[in-house]
């Protein structure tokens, strides 16, 4: 019995370490990844403005932080005035559609995309992150299905707190 206790014991003792390695492996690697330090408000102020973005500070009376609000441009996309596609080519259309937002969103022009639940005039919307209107009015009248003429394009400036999720 003793001879099977002390081969027990051994195991034990090799696997420990052998786990003990993993882990201090994992610890190493994790010590060793460098996370990039947190811009102050006031960096990501200055690169937004040299940017060409507008951008308003303020201080947070509860948490004492300092706020960033960002100009971005809302655009409302509309029911346009030829409705008269095929279904293949309305199809098409609403691929090409979806192929130039997801390419909006990529390039990092679009931060939020979608249609709206109800068959009304208004569409959906593309919240544009660009430096000015101008910017935003030509990446959105780009889009094929408003070049069709089965979209129009209505783009309004719109201020949000930088870096806050949606809930």
């Amino acid at each position: 019995m003793n001879k099977y206790f002390y081969i027990l014991l051994m195991a034990i003792c090799c696997f420990s370490c052998g786990n003990s390695n993993e882990t201090n492996k994992q610890e190493d690697q994790t010590v060793t990844k460098q996370e990039k330090p947190k811009k102050s408000p006031l960096e990501i102020k200055k690169e937004l403005v040299a940017k060409g973005y507008k951008i308003i500070d303020y201080v947070d009376q509860n948490t004492k932080d300092t706020v960033l609000m960002q100009e971005y441009f809302m655009a409302f996309l509309k029911r346009g005035k030829n409705r008269s596609h095929s279904k293949k080519e309305a199809d098409s259309l609403q691929r090409l559609h979806l192929d130039h937002l997801g390419k909006m969103y990529k390039l990092g022009y679009a931060d939020i995309s979608g249609p709206f639940g109800d068959l009304g005039e208004i569409r959906g919307v593309t919240i544009y992150n660009v430096p000015n209107i101008e910017m935003a009015d030509s990446l959105a009248n780009a889009d094929p299905s408003v070049k069709a003429g089965r979209l129009e394009i209505e783009i309004h400036p719109w201020w949000a707190a930088k870096g806050f999720p949606l809930r």
